[in-house]
């Protein structure tokens, strides 16, 4: 075998692995927003939702820090660097991750942080989120779906919401991945710009006639849950909420 054909093999077999690795995950996009968990054979078992974002530093520390810096390598003004925002230093940054529900008995809610609506797992609404991640970490917040339960299940909807004081989502680069119990994971970026918005609808998951399909929605409101819900018709009664100091 010459070398040429060993160089071809050599690039044929880099080639499949890097398209192997890339199966590993979906992205949802505005041109392929949706994915069928039916179809991936992964309707069942727990489906693991998780919220993380991160910051640039020039938001965390302000330009005046980094003046120094940019002087001694003013490349790093056209590119900033990025940090994760789950620090215990950053109390500021508060991202919530919470689902409406809608059984198909009729019954809604919605299970969020706020007001310190958990959920379950093994009961309605079949919805659990593991806890509040106020001050950040490196798993972020994670909410529980048992799709074994599946056809009790009429149509959730994941948002995002900004409690108090944390910067705007056009500096917070939130990022939601859905880890099913089998196939691919599926990613979703809120990659859009909204400067004042404290609110984002991030996916839909319905049962469409059986199937199960995920949207995106990234669909971003200048208000708070209250909102989202009229912008889907959930029908919920809202009232302002606040966390317990820690």
């Amino acid at each position: 075998m010459s070398f040429w054909d060993n160089l071809w093999q050599g690039q044929r077999a880099s080639q499949f692995d890097s398209g192997n690795a890339a199966s590993n995950s979906i992205e949802l996009t505005k041109r392929r927003p949706t994915v069928s968990l039916t179809k991936q054979g992964a309707a069942t078992g727990n489906l693991r939702v998780n919220l993380s974002w991160q910051m640039r530093t020039s938001d965390i520390e302000g330009r005046s820090r980094q003046s120094g810096r940019l002087l001694a390598n003013p490349l790093k003004l056209f590119k900033p660097e990025v940090v994760q925002a789950h620090t215990q230093g950053m109390v500021n940054v508060d991202l919530d991750l919470g689902c409406m529900y809608e059984l198909t008995d009729g019954s809604k809610g919605v299970v969020q942080p706020l007001g310190n609506f958990l959920g379950d797992l093994n009961d309605p609404p079949y919805v659990k989120l593991s806890g509040d991640d106020r001050f950040g970490a490196a798993s972020g917040e994670t909410v529980y779906v048992n799709l074994d339960h599946w056809e009790s299940i009429k149509r959730l909807l994941f948002f995002v919401y900004i409690y108090d004081q944390t910067p705007a989502f056009d500096r917070t680069r939130a990022h939601v991945t859905l880890y099913p119990s089998n196939g691919p994971r599926i990613e979703i970026d809120l990659d859009e710009h909204a400067p004042q918005a404290r609110s984002c609808a991030v996916f839909s998951v319905e049962n469409v006639k059986g199937e199960l399909v995920v949207r995106r929605e990234v669909k971003f409101v200048y208000g708070f849950q209250a909102e989202l819900d009229r912008l889907y018709g959930w029908g919920l009664q809202w009232g302002r909420g606040y966390k317990t100091k820690t």
